[in-house]
């Protein structure tokens, strides 16, 4: 597997699969989850309000992954992972990391062989960036797959360089 960085829009990606930093609705949000919903169109929507109408009826759990369409968007497929909100008094990175380890799971399901990834709950969900980048680069390190490519794609300086920091090993 091959991980690289890229510093950019996620939803420009030409990937089979782009994952979603959602939140347990999956009917859309703010941040990376609003600018998926807004440039994947109205298909996105649709699919996760039938999840929502069977099997995720109370919401996806923490931690878990789940695929729909990707609509307008340049890749075949949306996975949805609902990461941590982040918390000072108790170890969640268990949860970080399975949001990591359960999308590629799907994509292995799917046959993906191009990723793209968020830093997962490094925004409104206040997870320390650094640690953020450290969590997720471990836990894709550690997973086997069979996607080929997986690219963390990062909407600022800063998340950019804590990431390029923790897959230096710095």
């Amino acid at each position: 597997m091959r991980i690289t960085l890229v510093h950019g829009d996620i939803t420009e990606q030409q990937v089979d699969a782009v994952v979603n930093a959602a939140n347990s609705s999956l009917l859309g949000g703010g941040g990376v989850d609003g600018a998926i919903h807004r440039k994947g169109g109205p298909e996105i929507l649709e699919e996760c309000r039938r999840l929502r109408s069977a099997e995720y009826a109370g919401g996806l759990p923490t931690g878990r992954a789940v695929a729909t369409t990707a609509g307008r968007l340049p890749a075949r497929w949306v996975i949805h992972t609902v990461g941590p909100v982040y918390s000072a008094a108790e170890d969640r990175s268990h949860l970080l990391a399975s949001c990591y380890r359960e999308s590629l799971r799907v994509a292995d399901r799917l046959g993906v062989r191009s990723i793209a990834f968020p830093a997962v709950s490094a925004g409104i969900y206040g997870w320390p960036v650094e640690d953020a980048a450290r969590v997720a680069v471990g836990a894709v390190r550690n997973t086997t797959t069979v996607v080929e490519d997986v690219r963390f794609v990062l909407f600022t300086p800063d998340v950019y360089a804590a990431f390029e920091k923790a897959l230096n090993g710095a």
